[in-house]
């Protein structure tokens, strides 16, 4: 297993800003995709974003042009700029990543860092 460690959340307002980190100990960082996951009260895990070893990013519609994921593979570590938060952001982040290089897939997750953005 790969320990994924995030922080970085809390209790915000909407229209506030937060950057969650997720430092992953393994190395070739660079040769793995890298993602954000999100889970509401009572609400599956849902996808948000994803960068890969390319540098490839995707991001779900509901966050496109509020969210920003990055990495910096020199400290092996993992971005996730949140801009212009809204109470349907709240939910606990996860940060996950796979076991296979130069694949997308997310089958290594973090403990989760809860989000929470008040009206």
């Amino acid at each position: 297993q790969v320990p994924l460690v995030e922080s970085g959340g809390g209790l915000v307002q909407a229209g506030d800003s937060l950057r969650l980190s997720c430092t992953a100990s393994r190395p070739s960082f660079n040769a793995y995709s890298m993602g954000w996951f999100r889970q509401a009260p009572g609400k599956e895990r849902e996808f948000v974003c994803g960068i890969s070893w390319s540098l490839l990013r995707t991001y779900t519609d509901a966050v496109k042009g509020r969210f920003t994921i990055s990495r910096d593979n020199a400290k092996n570590t993992l971005y996730l700029q949140m801009n212009n938060l809204k109470p349907e952001d709240t939910a606990v982040y996860y940060c996950a990543t796979g076991s296979r290089t130069y694949v997308t897939q997310y089958d290594i997750w973090g403990q989760g860092t809860q989000v929470t953005v008040s009206s």
